[in-house]
């Protein structure tokens, strides 16, 4: 999903660090000093779901560090502000990255600022260190409680 600041021309961000991206398992070095990334999250933080038009968002209350990621390749801790997912018509083709250019059914993308470095979650979506996602790959399966809760709340939120 395109962040509504990134829709003019000359907000897009550049660089090298951009979506989507093919993970090539031939290029992955492995890093002995890449810190574990420790995920902390208060589900009381989670604030509503919401249609923008073309997705739906999981929004959460970013005013406090209670829900954030903090190691890894990270320099300072990030605050969770929604959740988001890629999907597609077909059940083989979804996600927005690939590995070995070999699509999932659909991603979940955890967005995280960098609330130690900016005042704004607007404010650091412009920077590079700005912003830290996590995305994860998503499979088809057996039935899963917790995506279920959200899958059945997703009528109410029919409209824009």
């Amino acid at each position: 999903a395109v962040h509504p600041l990134w829709q003019s021309p000359l907000t897009i961000p550049g660089g090298t660090r951009q979506s989507p991206i093919n993970i090539q398992w031939r290029d992955s070095v492995y890093d002995p000093f890449l810190k574990p990334l420790k995920i902390s999250y208060d589900p009381s933080t989670c604030l509503h779901i919401w249609n923008n038009g073309y997705s739906f968002l999981v929004e959460f209350d970013d005013s406090t560090d209670r829900s954030i990621i903090v190691g890894g390749p990270l320099e300072n801790q990030y605050r969770l502000k929604q959740f988001h997912f890629h999907w597609g018509a077909l059940n083989d083709w979804g996600s927005e990255h690939t590995v070995d250019c070999k699509f999932y059914p659909a991603e979940l993308h955890l967005v995280h600022w960098n609330a130690v470095e900016y005042p704004t979650f607007e404010e650091a979506v412009m920077e590079g260190n700005g912003l830290a996602v996590i995305g994860v790959f998503l499979k088809l399966g057996a039935r899963h409680e917790g995506l279920q809760t959200l899958v059945d709340a997703l009528p109410a939120v029919r409209h824009k």
